[in-house]
């Protein structure tokens, strides 16, 4: 008997008990019981916390930064830490650092400079040690037992790159400044120690609170994570006053231009302003300065029960002519997401779109660059701002599962797509963007499993199993569960793990228990298994009652997808087919069309879910 036709023989309480294949580390999470099989948070999970004190100066075009901050970090995990491992991200750019991808000589500095460090108030040698780029080892004094805090001290100084990326300088006065100080990396319940390198991909922190001032020089605004506190200090009277009205506006407020900037009409007349922010609870901070961006805000409603609206601001150069639109493209990416999909409000207080070059999201902050077609940009605007569920509402381990994030993303942006481009044109610009390199490809690296750890995929693997495959994975489910049952299960899953770190199979774990139905098999298919999407019409057989038509499933992986049959007399039927077929068997089904009529042909069409090889998709009546 075919494996799944005996997964399906088996009683309601043995499929409960079926377990997906799962690593020996993270197996070992649950047999602790800080994780359930059921889908919930075990009883015994913990997750450690910090609070960061920051101050940091830069002044364009000087490139460098600045920084002094203090840490209490507090231990909730139930051993002892002899050591701590620090987090250094901005050793990306030193020579012979790790690389996902190739640098050039602009992109190349220093890295980190400390220049003092403290355990509580004791000052300690710092080994710069060679050996080590974007983290490194730093043992304590005294162990630090479990429910105790420690408090660290940092000076130090770094140089941003010339060449923009992720972070760095973009002309010679505006600058983007991320993962930019000294930070504890995460140590969790079924990796310990986060000692991956940072080698240019995604990223994995600890939800902290944070209390930031940015020095900039007089004339300069500085847009962050957080909130702005000190508004009234730094903004003369016109500015501050548009500034506050756009937390209730529902149009654009041009609360700074370029030019008044450059007039001296914007900040105040000290020759260093002190930009202070507070967050609580998010994950990283970042920030965008320049002396002669525009500034436009606005604000949308998020939370109808509430009440609650969220700040969307922008900051950009005057010739974006696509950045004159982002407030209103944030505004709607907002809204939908609150209110569709994921159809959770919008969980912070602002996003802040920063005209850059990466394409790249943070915490209420999004580097974005500037397109030709405003269409592309709404789109890259609202993946970024899909971000803030997945990672950061939600806490995921990026860099080891990337898919966990980029894969939702990229479902969102094609469900918001379908709505501002229409059906056809959002599913074609899917295809092309998301799915036609890897339909089309041979390479082997294209049909790893998507649970794959991100850190050990390289090229086109990468890209394939964090965006493209598994987005179609979860699209497929919602397109077998259906709309209301996708949603119940989705909301679960937020409701159940945001600000914590949820692991592939917490994720697993609560969709089925959700659904309230099996769903091994479909995991195992889609993130497990390293299938691609290719079917086959192999025969249309008349029947008594109309045809059966037998589909193969020649590449393995549970696409769904329309049979679309043409009668003699010119007309055409679709009938869908979700994942669910499947199910039994895997490798074929027959599909039944109830049909007097004279079949002409029948032709499998994924949409989205591209098949390799469409020579075999089409039966013609000989």
């Amino acid at each position: 008997m075919h494996t799944r036709a005996m997964l399906l023989a088996l009683a309601p309480a043995a499929l409960a008990a079926q377990s997906l294949p799962m690593p020996r580390a993270v197996k070992a999470a649950y047999a602790a019981g800080t994780r359930s099989r059921d889908g919930n948070p075990g009883a015994k999970l913990w997750q450690n916390h910090a609070r960061y004190e920051i101050t940091i100066s830069i002044a364009p075009p000087d490139r460098r930064v600045s920084g002094t901050e203090r840490i209490t970090y507090t231990n909730n995990s139930p051993d002892t830490l002899a050591s701590l491992v620090i987090r250094l991200f901005p050793n990306f750019h030193r020579p012979g650092a790790p690389r996902g991808n190739g640098t050039s000589e602009e992109s190349l500095t220093s890295g980190v400079h400390i220049t003092s460090f403290a355990v509580n108030g004791q000052a300690q040698p710092w080994d710069d040690d060679p050996s080590f780029f974007t983290w490194q080892p730093v043992p304590l004094p005294a162990g630090l037992v479990p429910h105790q805090s420690v408090e660290l001290a940092f000076d130090w100084y770094y140089d941003l790159s010339k060449r923009a990326g992720r972070e760095g300088m973009i002309d010679s006065t505006t600058c983007y400044v991320a993962y930019f100080y000294p930070r504890v990396a995460v140590y969790d319940d079924y990796n310990g120690w986060d000692r991956m390198d940072h080698a240019g991909h995604e990223f994995y922190s600890d939800f902290n609170d944070y209390d930031v001032t940015v020095k900039a020089p007089a004339n300069f605004v500085v847009w962050g994570t957080g909130t702005l506190t000190n508004a009234a200090l730094l903004l003369q009277p016109g500015p501050l006053a548009r500034y506050q009205a756009s937390f209730a506006s529902d149009t654009t407020i041009h609360v700074a231009t370029g030019a008044e900037l450059h007039a001296g009409q914007v900040t105040a007349a000290d020759a260093v302003n002190g930009w202070h922010f507070t967050a609580g609870n998010v994950p990283d901070v970042a920030f965008g300065l320049s002396d002669h961006y525009d500034w436009d805000a606005a604000s949308v409603v998020v939370d109808d029960a509430a009440g609650r609206r969220a700040s969307v601001q922008a900051a950009y150069n005057d010739t974006a002519a696509d950045f004159h639109q982002m407030v209103r493209f944030g505004r709607h990416a907002l809204d939908f997401l609150s209110h569709q999909w994921p159809g959770v409000p919008y969980p912070y207080e602002k996003t802040t779109e920063f005209q850059g070059g990466a394409g790249m999201e943070y915490p209420m902050m999004a580097n974005d660059d500037s397109y030709a077609n405003p269409a592309f940009a709404q789109f890259v605007a609202a993946h970024e701002i899909a971000h803030t569920y997945m990672p950061f509402y939600m806490g995921i381990n990026e860099t080891r599962y990337a898919f966990m994030d980029e894969g939702w993303a990229t479902a969102f942006e094609y469900l918001i797509n379908r709505l501002d481009m229409g059906v056809d044109s959002a599913t074609a610009l899917f295809q092309r963007f998301r799915v036609n390199g890897w339909a089309h490809s041979t390479s082997p690296l294209q049909d790893l499993p998507v649970i794959t750890p991100a850190d050990a995929l390289t090229g086109p693997a990468y890209g394939i199993n964090a965006y493209g495959k598994p987005a179609l994975g979860y699209l497929a489910l919602k397109d077998m569960l259906g709309d209301d049952v996708f949603r119940k299960c989705l909301h679960a899953y937020m409701q159940r793990w945001n600000g914590r770190h949820p692991t592939p199979w917490d994720f697993f774990y609560t969709f089925s228990d959700a659904a309230r139905r099996p769903l091994d098999w479909f995991w195992t298919n889609w993130y497990f298994g390293g299938g691609y999407i290719d079917l086959a019409v192999r025969s249309v057989t008349r029947t008594s009652r109309g045809y059966a038509v037998a589909v193969e499933n020649v590449g393995g992986l549970d696409a769904p997808f329309d049979l679309v049959v043409t009668f003699a007399d010119g007309a055409s039927r679709r009938l869908r087919q979700t994942a669910a077929v499947w199910q039994r068997d895997g490798r074929r089904t027959s599909v039944v069309v109830r049909t007097g009529k004279v079949v002409r042909s029948v032709s499998a069409d994924g949409g989205i879910w591209v098949d390799a090889d469409t020579t075999n998709n089409t039966w013609r009546r000989p």
